[in-house]
């Protein structure tokens, strides 16, 4: 069965996008010499997006091919859109990923943004996350992570530097997915220490 991953960078603060939904500070951000997201792409042959965040990569890419090697999945609720070159998907993005997975083929790439990973996190669907984080603080905007009904624990793999990044590779835990008591566990635990451990208001001066 294909792995659903997710590659993207996010600001030192925890957010995808500004509050316009523009990703123009990423670009601004030196990368060095190169990225990891060559070698990411050749692997990859399906890639998913909502519809803002398909709107805004499109604005960036200008006049060059959008991902031209891949199939491009972009959701929206919106039942009257319609995208060029892609496939505008109106379903409910567990189920119609669920079976995307149960086709040959290479990973498939959760592009963003958290609207559309917020579901896919509380159904247990990300396998693999490449993170690279951004030596920016925006204070707000649209955040990667939203809250919602799930709590995973990740296996780092692999760090690497590049430019002005840090990239962070993790895994899903392969003994905590499987087993339904653990994962059941580890959700009590959570609970718990939210409902005993309230974080403290500080004053600062």
């Amino acid at each position: 069965m294909r792995k659903v991953v997710f590659y993207g960078a996010v600001t030192l603060d925890g957010y995808l996008a500004d509050q316009d939904n523009s990703l123009t500070w990423l670009f601004e951000t030196d990368t060095g010499e190169g990225t990891t997201y060559e070698k990411f792409i050749q692997n990859i042959d399906v890639v998913v997006m909502g519809r803002v965040t398909y709107e805004e990569v499109l604005k960036l890419q200008k006049d060059e091919p959008f991902y031209p090697d891949q199939e491009v999945y972009v959701f929206t609720r919106d039942t009257t859109k319609t995208f060029e070159d892609t496939h505008t998907i109106h379903e409910n993005p567990v189920s119609f990923i669920n079976e995307l997975k149960k086709q040959d083929g290479k990973p498939i790439w959760i592009v963003g943004g958290g609207n559309l990973l917020k579901p896919l996190l509380e159904a247990n669907m990300i396998d693999e996350w490449w993170i690279q984080i951004t030596p920016i603080l925006l204070g707000k905007g649209k955040r990667l992570f939203e809250e919602g009904d799930y709590l995973e624990r990740l296996e780092l793999v692999d760090t690497t530097s590049f430019g002005q990044f840090v990239e962070l590779h993790y895994k899903k835990n392969r003994e905590i997915a499987k087993n339904p008591f653990t994962r059941k566990m580890i959700l009590m635990d959570g609970f718990f220490s939210r409902l005993f451990f309230r974080p403290v208001n500080h004053v600062c001066e």
